[in-house]
């Protein structure tokens, strides 16, 4: 359990940065965690370290990691939820078209949403819903693929819209995965879903991991440049801020 205080403010290098600080039980020790949200810092329950104080002694890499976070906010795409509006689907820039009748589907450079059903609700959770069918049907037969090359096995795929995260697999097999990866180009899924089930066979990012990781996509690490680059065109809404 953890309590959250008012937000602070401190000076890092001449510069101003506001932060939360955290109470916490299960915290062992102070940390810090710099992430789209902002800073915050962790104490123990019973500690006394005092978090200007950390944050001072760690002030580079916080000015660092805040500076990265702060640009990928000014580089969100300004989205319109309406027909006429441009969204990316596997790589490439699609049209919103809202149609009588139309199955939901992504023809020749449009991406085709049926009237009825943005009148019941809206564009924009249609469209959310459109992305997830998508994914879950293209992120399936990619990890069916290559869980089929690797010889591996994995437990079920979880959709998930983490901020900054594209993967993960469990220690039990369980994958969970980006469902705004749909917005991104194939090699770039492929790579993403190679990584993850990798980890089915070493857990850490060892030399091994990386090495196994190759063996089935040998320009992984182009494919993590372009991700790191890039993740701000797989934004859909402000709510992935």
């Amino acid at each position: 359990m953890s309590e959250a205080d008012a937000k602070r403010e401190t000076s890092l290098a001449g510069k101003s940065v506001e932060y939360e600080i955290r109470r916490s039980a299960d915290a062992a020790e102070p940390r810090i965690d710099v992430d789209i949200r902002g800073v915050q810092v962790t104490l123990p329950e019973d500690s006394e370290e005092d978090p200007d104080e950390l944050l001072r002694e760690n002030a580079m890499w916080v000015l660092e990691k805040k500076s990265k976070y702060d640009r990928h906010r000014q580089q969100a795409p300004d989205r319109a939820f309406e027909p006429g509006a441009t969204f990316p689907y596997l790589g490439e820039d699609h049209t919103v078209v809202v149609e009588p009748g139309v199955r939901h589907d992504a023809v020749d450079g449009e991406i085709r949403l049926r009237q009825s059903a943005v009148t019941q609700s809206s564009l924009k959770q249609v469209l959310e819903n459109f992305y997830r069918t998508h994914a879950r049907e293209h992120l399936a037969d990619r990890v069916d693929h290559y869980a089929d090359e690797m010889g591996v096995e994995y437990k079920q795929i979880q959709l998930r819209n983490q901020r900054t995260l594209w993967g993960s697999c469990s220690t039990t097999g369980t994958l969970s995965l980006n469902w705004r990866l749909v917005m991104a180009p194939p090699e770039i899924i492929d790579y993403v879903v190679i990584h993850e089930l990798a980890h089915l066979i070493e857990a850490n990012h060892t030399q091994e991991f990386w090495r196994i990781v190759g063996e089935y996509e040998a320009e992984y690490k182009q494919h993590s440049e372009w991700l790191e680059a890039n993740s701000t065109t797989l934004i859909f809404s402000e709510a992935d801020l």
